[in-house]
């Protein structure tokens, strides 16, 4: 005869796990219609205007990268121009739109808050997830239109690859939600945000590689935590015969700070748009 309180206890644990799965499941559903519900407001219900969430980053990239080659010798410090500005300004991107679009977030969907189910950070991962995904995607077309011309091979390491366009996704949503959290306590942080992504490329990694800032100044450097995604993308596609320097563990650790941070900053959020 079995033991009724492990019974019980048996059972406990089957109705919490029911209880986890269907709750993830809710929180799912509720930011794929929030998801839906941005694309269908930013960009229409065309199937041109979803595709504009790829072709913005993905001409912004392309531009650049025509500018620079015009101006620019095809290497810079022994690094091919095309690779380099792909894996740079695609983070960059990917970095500022994701700040862009988490500030002010709130404001923009103010009415969805009076339903009770949704709250802020299901508002701020619909928005995030999708300047994640086109992104990803348009960094994926840029890739693979490069390759196509021979101005880069396959990355060296796609593990790498991975972990390095997610570790800069994971730091910049923190960031952003720092900064989407000042501009509810204070408005001027919400008119300075455009500032703000312009001020943190000499310090985003973009356009510059770790191996190219004076040994003395290095660490300094990379206490930002912004180049080390950008290093190890970097070192996924140039391989083993292009100097980097990252430290995924230091700015895994910083992004979840930084997350922390934004989500005790916009923890009354929705009380105070309510109120106002």
């Amino acid at each position: 005869m079995q033991n009724p309180s492990r019974d019980e206890a048996m059972s406990g644990h089957k109705s919490l796990h029911g209880g986890v799965l269907s709750g993830i499941k809710r929180h799912a559903r509720l930011v794929g219609a929030l998801f839906m519900r941005e694309i269908v407001t930013r960009f229409g219900r065309e199937s041109a205007g979803f595709l504009w969430v790829i072709g913005e980053p993905l001409l912004f990239c392309a531009g650049v990268l025509v500018l620079w080659s015009a101006i620019k010798p095809a290497y810079e410090h022994g690094v091919r121009l095309g690779p380099f500005v792909m894996t740079g300004y695609m983070c960059l991107l990917l970095l500022r739109h994701m700040l862009s679009m988490s500030v002010g977030a709130l404001q923009a969907n103010v009415g969805m808050l009076y339903h009770r189910q949704i709250t802020p950070i299901h508002i701020f991962i619909a928005r995030n997830f999708m300047e994640f995904c086109g992104g990803t995607v348009a960094f994926i077309v840029v890739y693979v239109a490069l390759y196509a011309i021979g101005e880069v091979g396959l990355p060296h390491d796609w593990l790498l690859l991975y972990a390095g366009w997610f570790l800069m996704a994971w730091v910049s949503i923190g960031f952003a939600l720092v900064m989407a959290g000042l501009a509810m306590k204070y408005e001027v942080m919400e008119r300075v945000t455009s500032l703000v992504g312009y001020v943190i490329i000499p310090f985003s990694g973009a356009f510059t590689m770790a191996s190219w800032v004076p040994s003395h100044y290095r660490d300094l450097y990379l206490m930002v935590p912004f180049p080390h995604g950008v290093e190890m993308v970097r070192s996924a596609v140039f391989g083993e015969f292009v100097e980097t320097h990252f430290n995924p563990a230091y700015a895994f650790a910083f992004g979840g700070v930084l997350l922390l941070i934004g989500l005790v900053l916009i923890s009354d959020a929705r009380e105070r748009i309510l109120v106002e």
